[in-house]
């Protein structure tokens, strides 16, 4: 039977505390909320899930990438994924945008199609002290979709689609624009209670008798009124993601933290609203263990705080000085094209020769100038630790001073990185970094440079 063979969650490391931010524009709030970096976006982020899900996953023939907030139009951002990811050029990369419905329905074609790899990834903005901004949540999750070894079963499955104008955004604006509140709790709940009896009947299950329950909806007040059909056991396991609502990527990253706390044999019901409403039951099979440790909860528990004004600065709403220097240079296409391999998917070159790796690879080898005789490497996976580091005032990096960091790589390899998720941190030399897949910058004409960089390595890492 089709369901999930693997699946992991990604949450962005800034905190942001919404006392602190709330504060600011005369309001209350409190906890704190996760945001992308000033060199993160859903594509990003959207790497990082994937190549944990797709950690000892088979091959897979289809990735489907859904966000609401994608980088790029008409060029597709799933390929950077698949790319990024360490996926063959067999496979079909696809986008699914623009809609926060777009998540649910990469899930439902990922799990029609199987052996796909579903990648589901937002960023909420929100203008300055409005709910968007201090009930949003940044991060995104993978599903590697087939009927080899799935950890859950897909047993039922309902939906329906309703046309009602609740919530907007035209293209390129940063706001969200909502009806009244009590409008779309209306409209959405009677949906929401719909497709979940349906799922239940179909999956032979009475309410009671689900042992984990997702809820996901854009309204507080229509979650807790779904909420109100269950018990807290019943939702406790999703309630550990502990996470405002995440767009497209919400109902996904609920689920990374149903399925974490979920035991062999146990039923999850996912029910999800957005312009009309979705209904899943998985049951976890044998082959799943909880996971005691590396899931979403530990992600959420750790991270660094980010100051109000350096969040606003890095959504663009407030914008700072920049370097005086001249503007950043765009990427060129054929160059990029060219080292496509180092750019996106971080391959080197090991010398046949001499085994030295070429950090870029070239058609000379730097130590014995061997030519034309390269082994591809993936530099992805390989530990890495700090050779010697500085701070750069004068870069290119949204964020000043840009840590700068010469990297040695275990079995050989040396190069030089911006070193992200580093703001108000101290590093040494010797520390363990890892790779990740970030913006190095955005051009006047709108080109993203894509480049790899190294963050410090945490425990979850390990």
């Amino acid at each position: 039977m089709v369901g999930i063979e693997s699946y992991s969650a990604y949450v962005p490391a800034p905190r942001l505390d919404l006392a602190e931010a709330s504060t600011v524009m005369g309001a209350r709030a409190k906890g704190r909320r996760p945001v992308a970096s000033f060199d993160e976006d859903t594509t990003t982020m959207g790497v990082e899930a994937a190549r944990l899900a797709l950690s000892g996953a088979r091959d897979v023939r289809n990735l489907w990438f859904a966000t609401s907030r994608p980088a790029y139009l008409e060029k597709s951002n799933a390929t950077t994924v698949a790319v990024a990811a360490g996926l063959p050029d067999s496979v079909g990369a696809y986008d699914v945008s623009g809609a926060l419905r777009s998540g649910i329905g990469a899930i439902r074609v990922g799990l029609d199609g199987g052996s796909a790899l579903v990648v589901v990834s937002d960023v909420r903005y929100g203008l300055p002290g409005s709910i968007d901004e201090t009930g949003g949540s940044d991060g995104a999750a993978a599903f590697v979709m087939g009927d080899d070894a799935p950890v859950a079963e897909l047993v039922a499955e309902a939906s329906v689609t309703s046309e009602f104008l609740e919530r907007w955004r035209e293209p390129g604006a940063v706001r969200t624009r909502t009806w009244e509140e009590r409008f779309g709790t209306e409209e959405y709940v009677p949906l929401m209670q719909r497709v979940a009896q349906e799922a239940l009947d179909r999956a032979g299950l009475d309410a009671a008798r689900v042992d984990h329950v997702v809820i996901s909806v854009p309204h507080a007040r229509s979650a807790a009124a779904m909420r109100k059909g269950f018990t807290p056991a019943q939702l406790a396991a999703a309630d550990a993601a502990g996470t405002g609502f995440a767009g497209a990527a919400d109902a996904a990253l609920r689920l990374t933290a149903a399925l974490d706390g979920a035991a062999p044999e146990q039923t999850v019901l996912v029910v999800a609203g957005a312009d009309g409403a979705d209904a899943f039951v998985f049951r976890t099979t044998a082959r799943h263990a909880p996971r005691a440790r590396g899931g979403i909860a530990d992600s959420l528990a750790g991270g660094y705080g980010v100051s109000y004004g350096d969040f606003l600065n890095w959504r663009g709403l407030l914008p700072r000085e920049p370097a005086r220097r001249p503007d950043v240079r765009p990427p060129v296409p054929p160059a990029s094209r060219r080292s496509a391999g180092w750019k996106f998917a971080f391959i080197a070159g090991e010398c046949t020769s001499c085994g030295y790796r070429n950090l870029p690879p070239r058609r000379v080898c730097l130590r014995c100038s061997a030519t034309d005789g390269f082994v591809p490497i993936s530099m992805v996976d390989v530990p890495g630790r700090v050779a010697t580091f500085t701070d750069d005032w004068l870069s290119e990096s949204v964020q000043l001073p840009a840590k700068v960091v010469a990297v040695d790589f275990e079995g050989g390899g040396r190069f030089e990185f911006e070193m992200a998720d580093a703001v108000g941190r101290a590093f040494a030399i010797g520390d363990r970094v890892r790779a990740t897949f970030r913006l190095a910058s955005v051009a006047g004409n709108g080109v993203r440079n894509y480049v790899w960089k190294v963050r410090p390595f945490d425990e979850e890492d390990s």
